[in-house]
């Protein structure tokens, strides 16, 4: 097979795919292209993408290569995709979702420990959108599930790894010394006998 034909098929297969197709896989449809070439005719193929100003480029992302739409072009593709159910996940679902995508995997119980209400609902959302998945459970008592993202998570939010997630700028609170004095809360006076 030569490279034009190598590189029609790889953009056939990158234009029918609905997710990123990973490396492995494009490997697994195309013996007979050595690794490198491969590597090779997918930078052709993005670059040129690139260059003639198309309404679509390759990205990679979430561990595989797929097609996605300029962003400049996001008000027509936005209208034209609009629905009469909004599609959107609540404020809560996304609080629930940074949480799982920093600490997974994670219990339910401890994802609700640092929210401080009931997850139950907003994860039920997460996994109907397929942004959360069961991902084996806890060995501990009862077992429960713990929830990790998954790689629609990474293709929606646009994410090559979770390494790519931006870094959380926590606060240091300094632990006390045994030279420190605590400060102790001490009932106010009170005015009666």
């Amino acid at each position: 097979m030569d490279a034009g034909q190598a590189t029609r098929i790889l953009e056939a297969i990158l234009f029918v795919s609905g997710q990123p197709v990973p490396l492995k896989r494009l490997q697994e449809l195309l013996p007979e292209v050595e690794p490198a070439v491969l590597r090779e005719l997918l930078r052709q193929l993005t670059e040129a993408y690139a260059a003639e100003r198309h309404g679509l480029r390759i990205q990679e992302v979430a561990g595989g290569y797929h097609f996605v739409t300029h962003e400049d072009l996001a008000p027509w593709v936005k209208k034209a995709l609009e629905r009469s159910r909004p599609d959107a996940v609540s404020a809560a679902a996304m609080e629930t979702l940074a949480i799982i995508a920093y600490r997974q995997p994670m219990t339910k119980a401890e994802i609700e420990a640092i929210r401080g209400v009931d997850v139950g609902a907003s994860l039920d959302t997460l996994v109907e959108r397929q942004f959360v998945r069961t991902a084996g459970r806890k060995d501990s008592p009862g077992r429960p599930f713990l929830y990790a993202t998954t790689s629609e998570f990474l293709r929606h939010f646009g994410l090559k790894s979770l390494e790519a997630l931006p870094s959380l700028a926590l606060p240091a609170v300094p632990e006390p010394t045994a030279a420190e004095p605590t400060t102790t809360l001490q009932a106010a006076p009170s005015d009666g006998p």
